[in-house]
C-alpha cells in the first residue's frame, strides 16, 4: 500500500472540496442566470403586451379603422428599432372585421397562442419572443358580437433582443462565482494552516520522539511535547504510561520488586570504579523441588527482604535470574570493607530460619565479589563460580580466575559438543502449540537438545552460544532441520523452525534450509523463527532470505517479542507473520498486572498489523485464562505438553 503524510492528506481534502465548491458554484451560477434570463424576459414581455393591447384596446372603443390601428402598431416599432411587435387576428375577428394579408403562413407559436396558450421561447441568437393571446372579456363582445367572454380574439406577439440583460445577470453571477472561489480558497487556507499549527505537526513531533526512543533504544525517555488538543495530548500520556509499564517489566523483577539484572547492566556502567556482589543461594533447586515453586518464591521474597535490611543505604540490591542477588556500590567502598560486608551476611543468613509448612528451613549461600570496569558482572560471576566449585562461602575476583575458567570451560565443553554430534546425540524435541480457543494442536515448535550419556537432556542455553564461537553451529542447525522436516514430512500440523540472524548470514547454510524444504515439499507448512533479541544490522540480507523462503510457502516468526528495544521496529520492517510473546511477559500475566498490559499492548499492535500472537509458558490453567481473555491466537507451554521426541498423529 503506498503511504502518504497527513499534511498531503489534508491538502488532498481541501484542493478537491476547493475544485468541487468552484464547479457547483459555476454550474449554480449558470443554472441560475438561465432561469433569471427567462423569467425577467417573459415577465417584461407580458407587460409589455398587457400595454400594447390596452393602447390598441383604447383606439379600437374610439372606432378606429384597421388601417389606424396598423398605424398605431408602427408607431410602436419605431420607438425601439430592436423591438418587433406584431397583431394577428382570431378567425371570428377577421370574419367581422377583416383578414389581415402576410406573405408568410402563421407560425407554430402563433397558433399555439390562438388557441389560448401564452408561448414564451429564447433563440440561440439571444432574442426571445413572446406570443399574448387576447382573451375576450365581457366589454369585448359589444362590438366583437360573433365572440364569447373567454375566446382567443387575437395575438399580440413581441420579439426583441436579451443581450443587455444577459450581459448583466452574466457580471452579476460571474462576480458571485469569483466571490465564492476567493472566499473559498481562504476559507480551505486557514483550514490547511490551522490543521497543519494543531494537528500535523503535533503528530509529526509525537513520530519523531517516537522513533528517537526507537533508534536510541532507551525506553526511559519520555516525550514532553506540549499539546492543547486533548486527543493528542491524551496518546501522548498513554504511550508514556506505556513506556512506564515497559521499562517496569525490563527493569524490575516480578517477584521481588527490585531491579533486574538489565538495571544492573545500566547501574553498573554509570561510573568506572564498582564493587559488586552475587550472592547465590546454595541448593536451591533442592527446595523448589521439595517444597513446590510457590513455597520457594516466599524465600527468595522473604530473602529479599533480610538483605535490604543488611545492606547499607548507599548501596543497590537486584534481583537476577533465579535465586541470585546482587550488591551494587558506586560510593568507592574499598574491598576490605566490601568483603567485610560479605562475611555478615552470610553469618546473618546462617543464623536466620525461614519457616514453611510449620518446618524451619535453614539456607546457606555463595558469594563472588568484583571490583573495577564494565566487565564486573562477568568477572564477578567467574568467582561466584569458583567459590562454588571449591566449596568456598565467598572469593574476590583475580584476573587469574579468568583464564584457568575460560581454557577450562572451553576445553571441556568443546569436546563434549563434538563428541555429541559425531554420537548423533543433538536431538530435536517438538512442543505443541494449540488455538487459544479451541486448544486443539495447530503446529509444534522444534527444539534442540544435547542428550547426554547418561540419558539426561542438556538446554540448548549450555551448548549454543559456545557452538557459535567454536564455529560449529551451522552443524547444529542443518541437524535440526533435518530431523524436523523428516518427522513432519507425513504430518498434518505446522512446523517452526527457530533460526538465528547467524544463519541466515551464512548463504551456504540458507542454501541447503532451501533444498531441504524443496526436497520434502513442506514449504507451505515451515514457519521461521528469527530468533536475534540483539537487534539486526543486515537487515537487507535478512529481508532477502525472508523473501526467499516466503516464495517456497514459508511464513515468519519474531521469537521473544518483547526482550529487546528494537521489536517494533522490526515489526515495520519485515514480513512477519507471527510474534510469539515472551515467556518472562506471559508466565506471570495471571498475577503481574503490568505484564498483562505489555502483553495486551503487544497483542493489539500485532492485531493493527495483522500478525498473528503466540503466549509462550502457558504453564497453569489461570494463566490460560488470561492469554484467552487478551485474545491471543495461540498458546504454548506446559499446559499443553511438554518438548517430546513424539508428535500426535
Amino acid at each position: 500500500m503506498k503511504q502518504t503524510t497527513y499534511a498531503k492528506l489534508t491538502a488532498r481534502i481541501i484542493l478537491t472540496t476547493l475544485v468541487v465548491t468552484v464547479f457547483l458554484a459555476y454550474f449554480y451560477g449558470n443554472y441560475m442566470k438561465n432561469n433569471t434570463v427567462t423569467d425577467l424576459s417573459k415577465s417584461d414581455a407580458k407587460k409589455t403586451s398587457k400595454l400594447i393591447f390596452e393602447s390598441l384596446y383604447s383606439a379600437m372603443a374610439k372606432g378606429w379603422s384597421k388601417e389606424e390601428m396598423e398605424n398605431v402598431i408602427s408607431r410602436v416599432n419605431s420607438v425601439d428599432t430592436n423591438l418587433l411587435v406584431e397583431v394577428y387576428r382570431s378567425k371570428k375577428v377577421e370574419d367581422l372585421f377583416g383578414k389581415v394579408e402576410r406573405e408568410q403562413e402563421i407560425s407554430q407559436p402563433v397558433k399555439k397562442a390562438l388557441a389560448g396558450e401564452e408561448v414564451f421561447q429564447l433563440n440561440d441568437d439571444n432574442t426571445m419572443e413572446y406570443y399574448f393571446p387576447v382573451v375576450a372579456k365581457k366589454e369585448c363582445i359589444q362590438c366583437h358580437v360573433n365572440a364569447q367572454v373567454g375566446d382567443v380574439n387575437g395575438v399580440i406577439a413581441i420579439k426583441h433582443p436579451i443581450t443587455n440583460l444577459k450581459i448583466s445577470l452574466s457580471n452579476l453571477i460571474n462576480f458571485f462565482i469569483v466571490f465564492i472561489v476567493l472566499f473559498s480558497i481562504v476559507l480551505f487556507a486557514i483550514l490547511f494552516f490551522e490543521f497543519n499549527r494543531h494537528l500535523i505537526t503535533p503528530i509529526q513531533k509525537l513520530i519523531n520522539n517516537i522513533g528517537l526512543i526507537t533508534k536510541n533504544r532507551d525506553i526511559t525517555q519520555r516525550i514532553n511535547n506540549s499539546s492543547n488538543i486533548e486527543e493528542l495530548a491524551s496518546l501522548q500520556h498513554f504511550f508514556n504510561k506505556m513506556l512506564e509499564a515497559l521499562e517496569h517489566q525490563f527493569f524490575t523483577d516480578s517477584l521481588t520488586g527490585l531491579p533486574n539484572r538489565k538495571m544492573l547492566l545500566d547501574k553498573s556502567t554509570v561510573k568506572a570504579y564498582a564493587n559488586l556482589m552475587l550472592i547465590n543461594i546454595d541448593r536451591f533447586q533442592e527446595i523448589n523441588s521439595f517444597y513446590g515453586q510457590n513455597k520457594g518464591d516466599i524465600i527468595l521474597l522473604e530473602f529479599s527482604k533480610e538483605l535490604q535490611k543488611i545492606i547499607p543505604e548507599q548501596m543497590s540490591l537486584f534481583k537476577l535470574q533465579s535465586d541470585e542477588f546482587a550488591i551494587l556500590d558506586l560510593d568507592d567502598l574499598n574491598t576490605v570493607q566490601f568483603e567485610k560486608l560479605a562475611i555478615s551476611i552470610i553469618e546473618h543468613v546462617s543464623n536466620k530460619s525461614f519457616i514453611i509448612n510449620n518446618n524451619d528451613i535453614h539456607i546457606s549461600i555463595t558469594i563472588g565479589i568484583a571490583e573495577g570496569d564494565n566487565r564486573i558482572l562477568s568477572n564477578a560471576d567467574i568467582a561466584l563460580k569458583l567459590a562454588k566449585k571449591q566449596k568456598k562461602e565467598y572469593l574476590i575476583y583475580h584476573p587469574s580466575m579468568l583464564i584457568d575458567e575460560e581454557y577450562e570451560k572451553n576445553i571441556l565443553k568443546l569436546s563434549e559438543l563434538k563428541a555429541a554430534i559425531e554420537e548423533k546425540r543433538i536431538i530435536t524435541l517438538f512442543q505443541p502449540i494449540v488455538d487459544t480457543k479451541t486448544q486443539k494442536i495447530k503446529k509444534y515448535e522444534a527444539l534442540v537438545r544435547l542428550k547426554e550419556k547418561d540419558g539426561s537432556l542438556t538446554s540448548p542455553f549450555y551448548f549454543l552460544e559456545f557452538s557459535k564461537r567454536a564455529k560449529i553451529y551451522p552443524k547444529i542447525t542443518r541437524i535440526v532441520v533435518q530431523q524436523s522436516l523428516e518427522k513432519f514430512r507425513h504430518s498434518v500440523y505446522d512446523l517452526s523452525i527457530n533460526i538465528c540472524v547467524e544463519d541466515i548470514l551464512n548463504p551456504d547454510l540458507v542454501k541447503d534450509i532451501r533444498e531441504k524444504i524443496i526436497e520434502y515439499d513442506m514449504g507451505d507448512r515451515v514457519v521461521f523463527e528469527i530468533v536475534e533479541s540483539e537487534g539486526i544490522d543486515n537487515f537487507e540480507e535478512v529481508l532477502r532470505f525472508i523473501e526467499d523462503v516466503k516464495n517456497l510457502g514459508c511464513k515468519i516468526a519474531i521469537d521473544d517479542f518483547g526482550t529487546g528495544y528494537s521489536n517494533f521496529e522490526y515489526l515495520m520492517k519485515l514480513q512477519v507473520d507471527y510474534i510469539k510473546i515472551d515467556a518472562s511477559m506471559i508466565k506471570n500475566i495471571d498475577k503481574d498486572e503490568n505484564s498483562k498490559i505489555i502483553a495486551d499492548t503487544i497483542n493489539k499492535f500485532a492485531k493493527e498489523l495483522g500478525i498473528q500472537t503466540i503466549g509462550e509458558f502457558v504453564y497453569s490453567q489461570s494463566v490460560y485464562t488470561k492469554v484467552k481473555e487478551l485474545g491471543i491466537d495461540y498458546s504454548q507451554g506446559y499446559l499443553f505438553g511438554e518438548p517430546r521426541e513424539a508428535i500426535s498423529d
